[in-house]
């Protein structure tokens, strides 16, 4: 791809972002790291697990973006006797004609995005349920194959302080969602203008922007962004750190004493895939080393296992991916 071409579609990608954060921030205050990585997701084709206490808007954020782009809407309340025919669709008994026959009703997974909310209060079972569709793109009931409309976009949202009556997610579970997304407290400034503009009566709504038809063109351009071999090495070996062995076969004593799991080859991709739109949001048209440092934690969070000794010692999944970023060697022309 010549330059002007790289070019016009760097600023395209760039300019859809501006106008999605233009209409979020009519709702959305601050959080903007937050922001970004969901929308990095929404360019790969990706998932997103927001994790939050509640109150953080973790929903309006997710409800705001439905409403900006044009896209079909689902929203689940994940519940403990939720069943996975809830959310898959089930078949009827129909009669017509005076003929009876099974008739395949959609369940809400047939939508373009998804809210999976409060996803960890349903137990393992209905929770696959979403493996098929997240990761196929398409739901199999009755030995019939049907398609889901494209782009289709899951963000589940889970709360990690209430324990009594969750079901936390399985790996398998937890590694097809792309981002594992932290939303913190807001800065004091950020909450004193949330509560004044939600306590006054004058609030501005969102307006549509983009469709799936713009969605499909930016993932594409995003997966044709480039790539130095030396990035993608060091992405590579970033990850490979992340896996627990001995000193003595090349692995990292940190690691080692106090990781149970490590990141698998799907980490990479992520890393990779999320790195090159990130660039492109940017106006950039190739990955640079910043690229892949910044989304090291949101990717490789949720795929590193602690141990024992790790929790022991109060020491989370970010705090291994901090020494890791801190230990691999970096290439000298990253940045």
């Amino acid at each position: 791809m010549d330059t002007s071409v790289e070019a016009a579609s760097a600023e395209k990608v760039t300019e859809g972002r501006e106008r999605i954060l233009t209409e979020l921030r009519k709702v959305i205050v601050g959080q903007d790291e937050v922001v970004e990585q969901v929308l990095i997701a929404l360019f790969t084709g990706g998932h997103c697990l927001i994790t939050g206490v509640p109150g953080l808007a973790k929903t309006l954020l997710i409800k705001t973006l439905a409403d900006i782009l044009d896209l079909d809407f689902k929203r689940i309340q994940f519940t403990p006797d939720l069943m996975p025919s809830d959310i898959t669709g089930t078949e009827i008994l129909d009669e017509e004609q005076g003929t009876r026959r099974l008739r395949f009703v959609k369940g809400p997974i047939f939508a373009q995005i998804i809210l999976a909310d409060e996803i960890n209060r349903t137990p393992p079972k209905t929770q696959a349920a979403l493996l098929e569709a997240m990761q196929e793109f398409h739901v199999t009931a009755s030995g019939r194959t049907y398609p889901l409309d494209m782009p289709f976009f899951v963000l589940a949202t889970q709360n990690p302080i209430e324990l009594e009556g969750t079901y936390p997610l399985p790996e398998a579970q937890l590694d097809r969602f792309m981002f594992n997304v932290v939303i913190n407290y807001l800065s004091e400034d950020d909450e004193v203008t949330v509560v004044t503009q939600t306590t006054g009566g004058d609030r501005s709504l969102p307006l549509r922007v983009l469709n799936g038809a713009d969605i499909l063109q930016f993932q594409d351009l995003a997966r044709q962004v480039v790539i130095a071999e030396e990035i993608a090495r060091y992405t590579v070996r970033l990850v490979s750190a992340s896996r627990p062995r001995p000193v003595q076969q090349g692995g990292l004593d940190f690691v080692d004493k106090y990781v149970k799991w490590g990141a698998g080859l799907r980490g990479s991709q992520a890393i990779v895939r999320g790195a090159k739109a990130r660039a492109l949001m940017h106006g950039r048209y190739h990955v640079s080393l910043k690229d892949v440092q910044a989304l090291a934690k949101p990717i490789l969070r949720h795929r590193i296992m602690t141990n024992f000794y790790a929790e022991s010692e109060r020491i989370n999944s970010d705090t291994i991916i901090d020494q890791l970023i801190d230990t691999v060697p970096v290439p000298k022309s990253g940045m």
